[in-house]
């Protein structure tokens, strides 16, 4: 004789008070629990490699400006040049440095500011032409 043979054919408890829970609502409590939710994205954020901005030299900002002299001699042509500037980044400390070709439109010494045909690009961010 086992432990359970006293109540083994007894019929299964169906309560009065409370409806029937259906089985997919029943298989919602055996869902995976995520207790940490948002912390692998915390992590890969942290991980995400960003460069510190580099102040240019005495002798590359002479050429950087040389080169700016030349652009606003050739500006009615609108040339295409070739930028290196740093973007800063929006999350955190420091940013990437980017390299794009642009056609510019306008160049203002005064407020060291360049105006291609996508964005508008401050001096201070521009590390080569």
């Amino acid at each position: 004789m086992s432990r359970y043979d006293d109540i083994i054919d007894l019929p299964h408890h169906r309560s009065k008070t409370h409806p029937h829970m259906p089985v997919s609502d029943r298989a919602a409590q055996f869902a995976p629990f995520a207790a940490l939710t948002g912390y692998g994205d915390a992590v890969e954020e942290t991980a995400r490699y960003t460069e510190e901005k580099l102040e240019p030299d005495a002798d590359r900002l002479a050429e950087l400006d040389e080169r700016l002299c030349d652009l606003l001699q050739h500006l009615h042509e609108h040339p295409k040049v070739r930028v290196t500037y740093f973007l800063k980044d929006e999350k955190k400390a420091g940013g990437r440095y980017v390299t794009q070709s642009f056609v510019i439109k306008k160049l203002d010494t005064y407020a060291k500011t360049m105006d291609t045909e996508e964005t508008i690009s401050h001096f201070p961010d521009i590390f080569w032409l």
